[in-house]
């Protein structure tokens, strides 16, 4: 196991930015950034857990994304249902977490005052959740109110329409959000307790050497330090490995595809995706900014202007799936169109 490192590492920063950064790594080998900002109003932390969807089991697509809902309910050291978000909501904060294929990050900011209990509660999440029968029950139903909700929103349907033109056992063929059916009714004929599951999914993924957390404060930098290894500490570390994709989530067959489909809101839109390596392996570049930029460009003889020209309203949207870091990411290009003519 790790011990506290205090390892200076170069941090850059912008000329102006009167705030002080550290980089140190736990007994447990939770990798941290310290930020003090004397003149703040609110302190903040964020938690990455480096696993997400494309881990879910075999037979629980959104247990990922259920497991997120699940960690803000309660723990062992303070049992009250909905005591945290309570907690932030009356101490001038907001909290707010979001799972992606390969990642699970959980958000709050809160009056300065406040804080180190907010930190508290929050580190619980990590430690010791309870995640109780009853409760486990009504959240299946609130991820469902998600999923319905995403139902109709035409994005979303694209999205789950993309993934589906993928290969089939590929961890990018998923279904994500989780479901009433997918949670509730389809485990339950196969034989599978989902709270059981979702216990040995936390106990499986949730190791410190697989997270990094963020802690931005009032105080120094020592006594945040001083805080976070005291709150932090018993995280477990199971030396739990990063999770690898399998490989390319699309073949030829899979290109060179045209798919269509009747949306739900009235208008129409032109879907262009292909493969490109991840973003982060080249992130001081940025390659797919200036693509972005160019394609996305909206002066006179630009895409953007022959179309608006058409009559009536349209955008142009670039963008690539940023939060896929080990397989090719889809680079999209989203034209919507609702002409007079």
């Amino acid at each position: 196991m790790a011990v506290a490192n205090r390892e200076l590492v170069e941090i850059f920063k912008a000329r102006t930015d009167k705030r002080e950064y550290r980089r140190t790594v736990l007994k447990n080998s939770l990798e941290v950034l310290l930020i003090s900002d004397p003149d703040t109003d609110k302190c903040a932390a964020t938690m990455d857990v480096r696993v997400g969807h494309f881990s879910d089991p075999e037979g629980l697509p959104g247990l990922a994304h259920f497991l997120e809902h699940m960690l803000f309910y309660a723990s062992e050291k303070y049992p009250l249902e909905d005591s945290y978000s309570k907690y932030i909501a009356e101490h001038g904060g907001r909290t707010n977490a979001f799972t992606s294929s390969e990642h699970t990050n959980y958000h709050f900011d809160v009056n300065t005052d406040c804080f180190e209990e907010a930190l508290d509660r929050f580190a619980q999440f990590f430690i010791k959740p309870l995640m109780s029968a009853d409760a486990t029950s009504r959240e299946i139903k609130a991820v469902d109110s998600e999923h319905q909700k995403n139902l109709l929103s035409d994005s979303w349907r694209m999205n789950q329409l993309q993934k589906h033109l993928s290969i089939e056992g590929h961890p990018f063929h998923k279904f994500s959000t989780g479901s009433w059916d997918t949670l509730e009714v389809i485990p339950k004929s196969r034989g599978l307790d989902t709270r059981r599951e979702l216990f040995k999914f936390y106990e499986e993924n949730y190791s410190a050497n697989l997270m990094h957390l963020v802690v931005y404060g009032k105080e120094n930098l020592d006594e945040i330090q001083n805080l976070v290894e005291h709150k932090f500490q018993d995280i477990r570390n199971t030396e739990r490995s990063c999770f690898r994709c399998p490989g390319e989530p699309c073949t030829s067959e899979h290109l060179q595809v045209l798919v269509r489909s009747v949306p739900i809101k009235q208008g129409h839109k032109l879907r262009i995706a292909w493969p490109i390596t991840p973003e982060i392996h080249h992130y001081k570049e940025g390659p797919c900014r200036y693509l972005s930029h160019l394609i996305g460009h909206a002066g006179e003889g630009s895409l953007f202007y022959v179309l608006k020209t058409l009559g009536g309203y349209c955008t142009i949207s670039v963008f690539p799936d940023f939060l896929i870091f080990t397989c090719s990411n889809l680079h999209d290009i989203d034209f919507y169109c609702y002409t007079s003519k």
